[in-house]
């Protein structure tokens, strides 16, 4: 029998209420139990100062793996996710070829055991292809393990197939989780605004977002299915969710850092890194990302991790591609940027990384109560540090925050039993 003990440490739990000093003994890759106890135990760990709470979930990533293994791979991935304090990541299907089968969900989920850091959770494509005109085996891939349905980096423009999708996913009670965007108001490479007009670049409105989102609520609606809204980004999408909530309808979201840090003042350096999608907005749209976590309209915060070779990268601002990465920053934004200014207390910035992702993947994650798989983060809420994208264990440098000074940083995390050093993650 394997035993570790963590000791020592800020013990907070949000699913379980728990927030104070106090061990944690894990037993054969489970928790056994939280609280002042100091059972013998074959590896120790002494987390004085820091904070022990449960893994950190980011619920939406691209790993690229397969087609693309020169950006990412599930392997380099999960050493990043490590990196960056995180014990389990769903990947987004939109792969060459896409996931959009039993097989390839098993790919993803084999490829992920072996590389043995985080956990990696497939989610399946909604349509075959990711091609937006047939429905793709959801059943099928529902049973090789996939944990939620989403065409993403591309809508379910299609009404009717959003329907089937949001009642299909609702009878294995997984969320489907929409890119919201319009594609006949998508055409431009930046927030449609002042900034855009100033620059000379085709922007993207606001309105592009939001209606997709309000179209998806009325379907969530009246189907009953689960409707789950990826990194939102403008005050009006909040609203809508808002509204949404308060109606009873199945409706949750996210936002990724970038979202609630950045605004579209940035891209007067034609800098490509800060080319996302969506993308950056203005000032009291951060805002309103920054409420909608505080008042719980926004459930998780996920940091869409997007690598890309720095050839794709390097090129003018409106012929590069959308995307930005993320693991092994997000926590540390989160500490400087929510948890430092008093947005959010700890306990709830760590709500919106443990708990909430893993209600909304209906993963058997998210909690240090005992009996629950031990996945555990470690971190030091005060250690001060120079992002360096050279240092990062991603394949990718497409990182908006390169020189920033943050606070927050991962020490070990545990992922089914096993004590990981964060600082160690395999490259």
């Amino acid at each position: 029998m394997s035993t570790l003990l963590i000791r020592n440490g800020r013990v907070i739990d949000p699913a379980s209420g728990l927030d104070g000093p106090a061990n944690v003994f894990v037993r054969d890759g489970k928790i056994e139990s939280v609280g002042k106890a100091t059972p013998k135990a074959a590896e120790a760990f002494d987390a004085k100062g820091l904070v022990v709470c449960p893994g950190l979930i980011d619920m939406h990533v691209h790993l690229r793996e397969p087609g693309k293994e020169e950006e990412e791979t599930i392997a380099s991935g999960a050493a990043a996710a490590v990196a960056g304090g995180f014990t389990s990541v769903a990947a987004m299907p939109n792969t060459e070829p896409a996931c959009d089968s039993e097989a390839q969900v098993e790919f993803t989920l084999l490829q992920g055991r072996r590389a043995g850091m985080a956990h990696v959770y497939p989610i399946g494509a909604v349509t075959r292809g990711r091609k937006g005109a047939e429905l793709a085996e959801i059943g099928q891939m529902h049973r090789g393990g996939a944990v939620a349905f989403s065409d993403d980096g591309t809508p379910v423009h299609n009404a009717a197939l959003m329907r089937l999708a949001l009642e299909y996913a609702r009878m294995f009670d997984r969320a489907v989780i929409q890119h919201s965007e319009d594609p006949n108001l998508f055409c431009g490479c930046m927030h449609e605004g002042r900034v855009s007009m100033e620059l000379g670049l085709e922007g993207i409105p606001a309105v592009c977002e939001e209606s997709m989102i309000g179209r998806d609520i009325m379907l969530a609606r009246m189907t009953g299915g689960h409707l789950h809204a990826a990194h939102i980004s403008t005050r009006g999408s909040a609203e809508l969710i808002r509204r949404g909530k308060a109606d009873g309808v199945r409706v949750t979201a996210e936002v990724t850092p970038h979202h609630f840090t950045l605004t579209d003042d940035r891209i007067r350096s034609y800098d490509p890194v800060f080319k996302m999608n969506p993308p950056l907005r203005e000032g009291p749209d951060v805002q309103a990302m920054i409420d909608g976590l505080r008042d719980g309209t926004i459930d998780a915060i996920a940091c869409d991790h997007a690598p890309h070779a720095p050839e794709e990268k390097e090129v003018e601002f409106a012929e590069a591609p959308f995307g930005v990465i993320g693991l092994e920053t997000t926590l540390a934004l989160v500490m400087t940027y929510l948890v430092g200014p008093g947005h959010l207390t700890l306990a709830q910035a760590i709500e919106k990384m443990t708990i909430n992702p893993a209600k909304i993947l209906r993963l058997p994650k998210g909690t240090l109560a005992p009996g629950a798989d031990a996945d555990v983060t470690i971190f030091d809420p005060k250690k001060k540090w120079k992002v360096d994208i050279h240092k990062f264990r991603s394949r990718s440098r497409n990182c908006p925050f390169h020189g920033w000074e943050l606070r927050g940083k991962a020490v070990k995390v545990v992922v089914g039993g096993r004590l990981l050093d964060c600082t160690t993650a395999p490259a």
